[in-house]
Parts: structure tokens; C-alpha cells; sequence
């Protein structure tokens, strides 16, 4: 089957079976960050931006990415959001371990877009279904709330 799709902000053809994940795709696609953990859907691994929310690939089927924009962890180490992400992650000390960093990250980002500053109990529900192995809740809801800070104060100088 072929899917056309934006990936990584080029328009694109994935060719795949309609049931097969959408994890699996990316990688064979040359998507390297798109990795295989848990398969639940639980571990952050396999986590990329479609239609610009994070979703776990490897629950997704590629059948349903029809016309779907996808970011992957390789491209968005491009953008500011990442080096505000990384900027809040560093300051409250987040070691990232490189098996759940695309979680972290895109939940992170998903938390940065809400437009009002977000109490630590609406950061820390949001990461409820996250389930990142080296870092603890506290001091990933600490990193997301510098990098809000890092934001905020990269927006006020433009």
C-alpha cells in the first residue's frame, strides 16, 4: 500500500502493509530515533509527533497516517522547542538515557504549546502515561518547567 505522508517536512510516499506499525515503517523509512521498546505504547521509545501530537508509533497502524504530517525525534532536534526542551532538561539535571528521550521530549513540547503556564499537577497528569526509565516524575516536571521558563524568556526578546 502506498501512503503518502509529510515526514520530517517533506512530502513523502511510505509504502506498507495497512496493519503493520507505523514504528516499523519509520525505522525501514530511515528514521533512526523511531525505536522499538515496550510495544505498548507505554516506554517513550517509539514516541513522534503526528498531526503535531505526540503518539506512541508502535500502537499506530500505517494504514491510518494517510495525508498525516510526521515529526520524528531526528528532525525536531532542529527546532527552538528542542533546545528550550534541552535547556529546561539540563538545568534541572535530566540525564537522558537515549531509551526514552522521544517521549520526554515530545511530551515536554505537547506541555510548552498549552497556552497558559500549567500548574506542576497539570505537567505531572500530563505525563501519566509516560513511563520514562531514568528520570523520576518530580525532576521531569522540574526540566519541563524550566524549559517553560527557557520559552518564555527566548519569546520576550523577539
Amino acid at each position: 500500500m502506498k501512503i503518502p505522508v509529510t515526514l520530517n517536512g517533506t512530502k513523502t510516499i511510505l509504502d506498507a502493509h495497512a496493519d503493520e506499525s507505523l514504528m516499523k515503517v519509520l525505522h525501514k523509512n530511515g528514521c533512526p530515533s523511531v525505536k522499538s521498546g515496550c510495544s505498548s505504547g507505554f516506554c517513550g521509545t517509539c514516541t513522534i509527533l503526528l498531526d503535531d501530537k505526540p503518539v506512541a508509533s508502535c500502537k499506530i497502524p500505517a494504514g491510518i497516517v494517510r495525508n498525516c504530517d510526521i515529526v520524528t525525534l531526528d528532525y525536531f532536534t532542529k527546532t527552538e522547542e528542542y533546545s528550550n526542551i534541552m535547556a529546561g532538561f539540563q538545568k534541572a539535571g535530566i540525564k537522558l538515557c537515549g531509551y526514552c528521550t522521544a517521549g520526554k521530549v515530545f511530551s515536554a513540547y505537547q506541555i510548552l504549546k498549552i497556552p497558559k503556564i500549567p500548574t506542576r499537577q497539570e505537567i505531572a497528569d500530563n505525563l501519566k502515561a509516560l513511563a520514562p526509565c531514568c528520570t523520576d516524575l518530580e525532576t521531569l516536571v522540574n526540566g519541563i518547567i524550566y524549559a517553560i521558563q527557557v520559552s518564555n524568556k527566548r519569546l520576550k526578546r523577539s
